[in-house]
């Protein structure tokens, strides 16, 4: 999948990419057919780096409503030729969730839509999903033809339905289906759903990583024959080397993650770091530096694992460091530091956003940090890391930090926050937002009474209604 390309910060597509809650403010204040095709563009071209835990679909749907928008193009995107050509989830999903929560909403043609793709698109999974949460039962009934003939019925069809059947997201319209009268549907599920559990009983029965009795030579040869195969098992390893290692397995230990096969050093650097041996800290600086990247990065995650006071103090050290090492040391003490540790952690926040940009990969470490600390001068580089990337998890951080540090966070940022896509941001902004501001309350009242909302953001919104903000 193609990086998105993500627009300017200052302009209407920008803040509907990033989800910001100026994004909706000002989508309603534009023209009506620039700010639909601001938000048809962010839909059918999902704007987000990892659509897997960045929220989007419930923001658009609400401007969609706002706006009283029209699917037409929805439409177009699920059931043009590409939908055939290209069968990545990511490609529709942005939009099946859409169509979902505006179902939701008692938007009939999302539903019909929703129904209509999970009849024939190429990702009718994700739209069969969204229907077992929101279709009734006479709908989901109507499709069980359609679903099943997609699977042929031979051996090898009946093997790829039980498989579809077990993995199922939303069990509900396989478990409808199961009690289906009718021949060509009720009798194929149930089959389908009994070779499905009985697949999971011969997974169990056929493990494939370490049994009882196994040693220490053991698991270090099954963590390298791992890495060798492409498969990265230095956390399992490491559990497993818990279990099986005593105080006379130490040396050999020790002799693996200074000098073993990149698999066994790995899985040896972890489970020394989980113990808090006291040489393993030496041994990851001498890892970090030896020359193989593979080495260097079990030995950075290694570290990171560490929550010992000897971990903070070797931070302490290591942060002058310009490596992977130096990056880890600040992520340390952005978690785990003290005051002490406060212009440490801003002048690696500093320098990250100066070389790396509002999006690189530590800034979430370094953000929480600033804000735990209350670091009050961090509140400019927090400021831009709000506005500029293009991650709304890292946004919603940046707006936790802030709320710490900025002490005008609630009359500025906070207000747009109650329309952010995030709900752990909007549930900040319903925590500090100035109830002064018009908007605000009514906002706070919105969201109160909408059944889609989060019940965490529900809470706060509750907490702060008095008798002068009543529902």
């Amino acid at each position: 999948m193609f990086e998105p390309f993500i627009a300017p910060s200052g302009t209407l597509l920008g803040l509907l990419q990033r989800g910001r809650g100026d994004g909706t403010l000002h989508a309603l204040a534009a023209p009506r057919a620039e700010a639909l095709a601001a938000l048809n563009h962010c839909v059918l071209d999902d704007p987000r780096h990892d659509w897997q835990v960045e929220n989007r679909s419930l923001y658009y749907a609400r401007l969609y409503l706002d706006l009283h928008g029209g699917l037409d193009e929805i439409e177009a995107h699920l059931f043009g030729a590409e939908d055939h050509l290209d069968t990545e989830e990511s490609r529709t999903g942005l939009a099946l969730a859409v169509l979902g929560h505006l179902a939701s909403y008692g938007r009939q043609d999302a539903l019909l839509l929703l129904r209509r793709y999970a009849a024939t698109g190429t990702n009718w999974a994700w739209a069969l999903d969204e229907l077992a949460l929101r279709d009734d039962d006479a709908g989901l009934r109507a499709l069980a033809p359609s679903v099943l003939a997609r699977f042929p019925a031979d051996a090898e069809g009946d093997a790829e339905l039980a498989r579809t059947v077990r993995d199922a997201f939303e069990p509900r319209p396989w478990r409808l289906w199961a009690e289906d009268r009718r021949d060509a549907v009720g009798p194929r599920v149930r089959a389908a759903m009994e070779q499905g559990s009985f697949d999971r009983w011969q997974r169990q029965m056929r493990p494939t990583g370490p049994r009882p009795g196994w040693s220490v030579r053991a698991v270090l040869d099954w963590a390298q024959e791992g890495y060798e195969r492409g498969a990265v098992l230095y956390g399992p390893a490491a559990r497993c080397l818990t279990a099986v290692a005593g105080p006379e397995d130490r040396p050999e230990l020790l002799a693996a993650a200074r000098d073993g096969a990149e698999g066994a050093r790995g899985a040896a650097l972890h489970h020394l770091a989980e113990a808090r041996d006291p040489a393993v800290l030496d041994l990851v600086e001498h890892a970090a530096d030896s020359g193989s990247r593979a080495v260097a990065e079990a030995a950075v995650a290694a570290y990171r694992r560490m929550c010992g006071d000897d971990a903070v103090a070797r931070a302490r050290a290591w942060i002058r460091r310009t490596d992977a090492l130096g990056t880890a040391a600040a992520e340390v003490l952005a978690c785990r530091g003290t005051a002490e540790d406060s212009p440490s952690v801003l002048g690696a926040l500093r320098e990250t956003v100066r070389s790396q940009g509002p999006d690189a990969p530590a800034l979430p470490f370094l953000v929480d940090g600033a804000g735990r600390l209350g670091i009050a001068c961090a509140a400019p580089v927090l400021r831009h890391v709000y506005r500029e990337t293009a991650s709304s998890q890292l946004r919603g951080r940046a707006a936790r930090a802030l709320a710490a540090t900025d002490p005008a966070f609630a009359t500025g940022f906070a207000v747009e926050c109650l329309w952010d896509c995030e709900e752990t941001t909007r549930e900040v902004a319903a925590q500090h937002a100035e109830t002064g501001d018009i908007r605000v309350a009514e906002r706070l009242r919105r969201l109160a009474a909408d059944p889609a909302e989060e019940v965490e953001v529900q809470l706060a919104v509750r907490n702060r209604i008095g008798p002068d903000l009543q529902v």
